[in-house]
């Protein structure tokens, strides 16, 4: 890309390390950054930057929040803190807040136990997960880890790390995506389906 400044060859190298953007997308990204106007441009920059300096992650559960306090969620007085949900990322969250059926908060690991990926317990956010429900607030814990290999590993390590504190441990139930079709599901879905049937309650 000699053809270029290096200001927008280094532009577009920074947008190409970005995940899931390849070099064509990138160069694209640099095109459009380029043709924003100024103060648009200086808006884009000073976001990225206040967004680094100013989002920390929570001391409670490890999601990320604004400044050095609590997070919104575990702030929240309406939220029941009894009940944990364990996730791998901030992003499983957003997910599951989006259903707008869970009221408890969470645990944010970030990341899964993964020895290819040299991931091990320590590099994650367990010993916080443990103080928590140490304390003797918890009453459930909720695993909703992904149902692949290493969130299946992370899930059952930390099921049996809390088993002795005697509080809930329950896994979330995987099964037939809402509008599936049984005949284009694999069987560890059916599998899961399976086992995560409930009653049905006629009304």
């Amino acid at each position: 890309m000699e053809y270029f400044p290096p200001a927008l060859e280094r532009l577009t190298e920074q947008f190409a390390r970005l995940p899931g953007i390849g070099a064509k997308s990138a160069q694209r990204l640099a095109f459009f950054v380029l043709n924003l106007p100024e103060e648009d441009a200086k808006e884009f920059a000073d976001a990225i930057v206040a967004a680094k300096e100013s989002i920390s992650l929570c001391p409670v559960c490890g999601n990320f929040t604004q400044g050095d306090g609590p997070c919104a969620i575990c702030s929240s007085d309406k939220r029941d803190p009894g009940l944990v949900c364990v996730v791998a990322d901030p992003r499983d969250v957003i997910a599951l807040e989006r259903s707008r059926e869970y009221n408890g908060r969470y645990h944010v690991l970030h990341g899964v136990i993964s020895p290819m990926n040299h991931v091990g317990p320590d590099d994650l956010h367990i010993k916080e997960l443990t103080e928590r429900v140490a304390s003797g607030e918890v009453r459930e814990v909720i695993m909703a880890t992904n149902p692949d290999t290493e969130g299946e590993a992370t899930a059952m390590y930390l099921a049996r790390l809390l088993r002795p504190f005697g509080v809930k441990i329950t896994r979330l139930a995987y099964g037939i995506p809402v509008g599936g079709h049984l005949e284009y599901a694999d069987d560890a879905t059916l599998m899961r389906a399976l086992e995560g049937r409930r009653e049905f309650f006629f009304s």
